[in-house]
């Protein structure tokens, strides 16, 4: 495999071809916020709070690094006024919708206090990491996306969940929102995938 070198907030990291700006900075020990992340599932770029800023021939511009491939000669910052601007923003616009556990201590460290913006708590936020890991991991696909813009929500499959998920539940703990978990109480799946 082809390595090649790149800057990452000033500090040279080898990477391979094909990786990613994310997957680099972490092994390089370098954090980068996300939140529809999982390095089991295959990268989705959906949150984009891992936006960070790349320069390469004195071009620079603002990109996910989840789904960017890394490139020979790159210069990546992770932590500019302008990707911290970005990511107050998507926190922002996150925050109304769940503004308890991953997101409200992201909110924190980027100075949030409160969102001017408002929402029905619905406390999902769309990151889809349920929805792939029962894909990808389980091959169950016993839950998904249904409806489309701001209709758009998870559900569990009526034809397959009540068969997989009850011994199963593993989606529950991925969840950033803790979405799942909150509308299924003391483990009762049921009224979650029966409801219109």
């Amino acid at each position: 495999m082809e390595s090649m070198r790149l800057e990452i907030d000033g500090k040279i990291v080898e990477a391979q071809r094909g990786m990613t700006i994310l997957k680099v900075a972490r092994q390089a020990g370098i954090d980068i916020p996300t939140l529809c992340y999982d390095e089991r599932l295959a990268p989705y770029g959906a949150c984009r709070l891992c936006t960070v800023e790349i320069t390469k021939n004195n071009r620079t511009r603002l990109v996910v690094s989840c789904v960017y491939p890394v490139e020979d000669e790159l210069i990546v910052k992770t932590d500019t006024e302008r990707v911290r601007k970005i990511r107050k923003m998507i926190l922002e616009l996150l925050l109304p919708l769940s503004p308890t556990g991953q997101l409200e201590s992201l909110a924190e460290k980027y100075g949030l206090e409160k969102s001017r913006f408002t929402a029905e708590r619905t406390s999902c936020i769309l990151c889809g990491l349920c929805v792939r890991y029962c894909a990808e991991i389980k091959k169950a696909n016993a839950i998904g996306f249904i409806g489309r813009g701001v209709d758009r929500e998870v559900a569990f499959l009526p034809e397959v969940a009540p068969n997989v998920c009850p011994s199963c539940r593993e989606c529950l703990s991925i969840c950033p929102s803790g979405k799942l978990a909150s509308e299924i109480p003391d483990g009762a799946l049921s009224p979650f995938w029966q409801r219109k």
